[in-house]
């Protein structure tokens, strides 16, 4: 009998190890689980998203010390890898690692997630664009590569979904640059960067971008649009028309978030999709993605 209908963690109760902020999928930027995957694949995406949320609340907690999350993710982290000694204060691990071995994809997509908060806890300044690129490959990437093992895609796609995860991470960087120095203290601008423009990371305390912040954000999105010269071959990299569709769909809302972030302030107010992006996104992401699907990337 198929586990999948029994894997419910995203609908489940926080525990005691938890620290929940009340944020859930349709608070994020992009897609989570969205109609266009397969049915049958939604449950374990959900699981997925869960076991993520929990660790990112953990993380993101301001009333925790450093060395309490650690010690916390590094639980999660065991319970997803089946080690003695866990009960259901994990059940969120404990309903990832069944999803897994169901569907026979890594744990390591959720391990490296549990790395990338641990860095949060450790980090909370990137000097080189090389830095944050790193940070990316344990923060973003692993969701990517999770949704293409869950399709049975082949790796060689790995290129393409990092690019576009990469990109998602750092235009919401950009987006929250104000919000995550103010709640979280972290700051996920290149200070190299700010350093040539004669600036320093206290720019994002400010209520408007500078002229030399101004050139880092278009450097970074620079940066960005060169990592979607890869991202925009993903859905053609697919087999799944299911997943190259959902695929298309998040590059083009990557391609509008890049020019909106070109024109607008994330210090001054909120540079965010409209439901109209998302529409447009959905409607010619889609149909190209069903048409790109399994003509490989190039």
């Amino acid at each position: 009998m198929s586990a999948a209908p029994e894997i419910t963690a995203e609908g489940a109760s926080a525990t005691p190890a938890e620290t929940p902020s009340g944020k859930g999928a349709k608070d994020e930027n992009f897609p989570v689980g969205s109609f266009l995957l397969p049915k049958h694949l939604r449950p374990h995406v959900a699981v997925f998203y869960a076991f993520a949320r929990a660790i990112d609340d953990i993380a993101d907690n301001g009333a925790l010390s450093p060395e309490e999350k650690i010690k916390r993710l590094t639980a999660f982290d065991a319970a997803l890898k089946g080690e003695p000694g866990y009960g259901q204060e994990f059940a969120k691990a404990h309903a990832l690692r069944e999803s897994m071995r169901e569907t026979g994809v890594t744990t390591k997509h959720g391990s490296d997630l549990v790395a990338a908060f641990i860095l949060d806890a450790e980090k909370s300044r990137y000097r080189t664009w090389d830095e944050l690129l790193g940070y990316c490959e344990l923060s973003a990437n692993p969701v990517g590569r999770y949704l293409l093992d869950l399709h049975g895609e082949n790796k060689s796609g790995y290129r393409y979904s990092d690019a576009l995860c990469t990109v998602l991470q750092i235009v919401n960087h950009l987006q929250d640059c104000g919000d995550d120095k103010r709640e979280l203290d972290r700051i996920y601008i290149i200070g190299d960067w700010l350093k040539e423009e004669g600036e320093d990371f206290s720019v994002v305390e400010r209520d408007a971008v500078s002229p030399g912040f101004r050139k880092v954000i278009d450097r970074m999105l620079d940066g960005c649009e060169e990592l979607m010269t890869d991202a925009r071959k993903l859905p053609a990299a697919l087999n799944s028309k299911h997943l190259a569709m959902e695929s298309a769909v998040i590059v083009r809302l990557a391609d509008r978030l890049i020019k909106l972030l070109r024109k607008g302030d994330p210090l001054a107010t909120r540079v965010a999709l409209k439901k109209l992006d998302f529409a447009v996104a959905g409607l010619t992401g889609a149909t190209s993605g069903f048409f790109a699907a399994g003509k490989g990337a190039r």
